[in-house]
């Protein structure tokens, strides 16, 4: 694949333009994978599921173990006990049991398939210059608007949380270490700061 310069403009908190940074090609030009992409999503999905969805079987249920009436004579279907799971109250059938959904990946896949979404959503990434000065989720709200992150926005940081724009609808805040494709792909705009960039 024939590499090219990914220079983008750094904006300003008040959306103007300030100056220019050259994106990380690994990252931000490489060849997108849609099937590594997909894997990653969906590996991503079931490590969230909690597999704790539990039925009691016949034997799990309390209640008594002597026959319900006797087996012949009184013109009823024949029955053991009242925990079958033809009984209100009985045992459920084929019912879930704790499990583990997990999925591994491995890490120079998570890197690829982190490349792979950065690229396909490089047309929606914004660079921003001064965002870690902000301390007001007010003015970090009309900050976003003012750069052009509308809709649901990612908010890449370069330190561990950033309080502004935690309490902000529609805005998610990571990391920039914590990263991964999943988030990347599930937000509309990707706001970086400038200082994140530069540890990505």
């Amino acid at each position: 694949m024939k590499t090219v310069s990914l220079n983008v403009p750094v904006v300003g908190v008040d959306g103007k333009t300030k100056s220019k940074i050259q994106l990380p090609k690994e990252l931000f030009g490489a060849k997108v994978n849609k099937a590594l992409l997909a894997q990653a999503v969906r590996v991503y999905l079931a490590n969230q599921r909690t597999g704790n969805a539990a039925t009691k079987t016949r034997g799990e249920v309390e209640g008594s173990t002597r026959k319900i009436y006797r087996q012949k004579g009184t013109g009823r279907a024949r029955h053991g006990a009242i925990r079958a799971p033809i009984f209100v109250g009985g045992g459920i059938v084929f019912g879930p049991k704790p499990r583990d959904f997990s999925l591994k990946l491995p890490q120079k896949m998570r890197r690829a398939a982190l490349a792979s979404a950065l690229t396909s959503k490089l047309t929606d990434v914004i660079i921003v210059d001064g965002l870690g000065d902000i301390e007001k989720t007010k003015i970090m709200a009309r900050t976003l608007v003012a750069v052009g992150a509308t809709g649901k926005t990612l908010l890449v940081t370069s330190a561990s949380n950033n309080r502004a724009a935690r309490n902000i609808a529609a805005v998610d805040v990571i990391p920039v270490n914590m990263l991964y494709a999943y988030a990347v792909v599930s937000h509309q705009k990707l706001v970086f700061m400038k200082e994140a960039v530069k540890k990505l």
